[in-house]
């Protein structure tokens, strides 16, 4: 089923993400696709995420349908000008492609073309607003089009963020501008989510709670450090340590390992459980772990 239907519902909305290849070899994304599209509602496909150069995502998304899977078609409006967003949006259409995530993107300074020029001509809430026009039938000039499309637009917020009063300003902005779904920064705070969610209920827009997958005490500890919004509790990253320290234990006695694993999958489960009452759904990033995505959701 289409995503739209499935927002319009009372569905408890799973979503999860891939990363096209920095190269052209796809065979493990469409084999972690094939996999997910059974479980999830649809599938993000990152546009040069991070500013790292990688095969593009609107070729990937194509290549997702083809699979059966509802690809969700992230796009940044840091490597495109007005013109280019345009016609992207036009052409991710025309392959299929009904569901479109607006974003800014990160700076190319992050990435690994550090001499890159950014382009940023729209912002991501300028980006919906182009494409709910491409909706109702005109360009960003008011010329009419040819033929339209009828995207379903998505935006991103975070919860977590300090101030928080400019995030729901934005976010305000955002659906104000034509967003349909919202999905957020990664949420480990079930108590931070819920003021945030207690503090936008007068918007009347689906929001999915975003969970990047934990893989070590050492991620978790570097996304408190360096992701803006992203407060990963004292007691999750003391579980992925302990269960870090027994894999390098069993190593050393030649045992299997798996507690990282098993810990990981544990945290993301009770994730899901305890942000169920409070949104709409959630939003799985595995970062390359997609195929622990079926364990995940099968110990909620």
């Amino acid at each position: 089923m289409s995503l739209r239907p499935i927002l319009q519902s009372d569905t408890f909305i799973i979503t999860s993400e891939v990363g096209p290849p920095k190269g052209t070899d796809l065979s493990h994304v469409m084999e972690e696709c094939k996999l997910l599209n059974p479980l999830v509602n649809g599938i993000n496909v990152t546009d040069i995420q991070a500013a790292a150069m990688r095969l593009g995502s609107m070729a990937t998304c194509h290549l997702i349908k083809d699979t059966g899977g509802e690809p969700i078609l992230q796009m940044v409006t840091r490597d495109r000008n007005r013109l280019a967003l345009q016609s992207d949006l036009l052409s991710a259409w025309a392959l299929g492609i009904e569901n479109v995530l607006c974003l800014t993107g990160d700076h190319p300074t992050l990435g690994d073309h550090k001499s890159a020029k950014p382009v940023y001509d729209l912002d991501s809430v300028q980006l919906i607003k182009a494409a709910k026009g491409l909706n109702e039938g005109h360009d960003m000039m008011g010329e009419t089009l040819e033929g339209k499309p009828d995207l379903c637009l998505g935006a991103v917020v975070s919860p977590g963020a300090t101030p928080l009063e400019l995030q729901i300003l934005k976010l305000e902005k955002k659906v104000a501008a034509g967003a349909e779904f919202i999905q957020t920064q990664a949420v480990y705070d079930v108590n931070i989510f819920a003021e945030f969610m207690d503090k936008v209920k007068y918007l009347k827009v689906p929001i999915l709670a975003g969970i990047v997958i934990l893989k070590s005490a050492g991620m978790a500890r570097y996304m408190n450090a360096n992701v803006a919004g992203v407060t990963v509790p004292d007691e999750l990253i003391k579980k992925m340590s302990a269960a870090g320290a027994a894999d390098k234990q069993a190593k050393e006695e030649g045992k299997k390992g798996g507690n990282v694993v098993a810990t990981s999958i544990e945290i993301a489960a009770g994730l899901i459980r305890d942000l169920k009452p409070l949104c709409r759904g959630v939003h799985l990033m595995p970062l390359g772990w997609g195929h622990h995505v079926p364990k995940i959701l099968a110990a909620v």
